[in-house]
């Protein structure tokens, strides 16, 4: 079977989508409204799975270098660019 990858901007307009409809795979209830995607998710596969990689080594740098094959400093400055990026899409108090 065949994953699609869920779409969060608009193919016409490259506007971010929202969620406006869940349904319950065991009993078919369905819940209708606007509910935003949540910030992670908005974020390309590649940088999701580097936050995955992130949290699977505890959030040991020097054990995410040695797992992807690159430098520490790479490491670090990806994930100060992926902080940087988080900030702008999630609400600061």
């Amino acid at each position: 079977m065949q994953q699609y990858k869920l779409p969060v901007t608009c193919p016409s307009c490259n506007s971010g989508l929202n969620v406006t409809q869940l349904t319950c795979p065991s009993c078919s209830t369905q819940v209708s409204g606007v509910f935003s995607l949540p910030a992670l998710v908005r974020l390309p596969q590649e940088e999701q799975e580097f936050i995955l990689q992130f949290f699977l080594t505890s959030g040991s740098l020097k054990e995410m270098a040695s797992q992807l094959g690159i430098s520490y400093p790479t490491v670090r400055n990806r994930l100060d660019d992926l902080i940087a990026k988080l900030k702008t899409i999630i609400p600061q108090e």
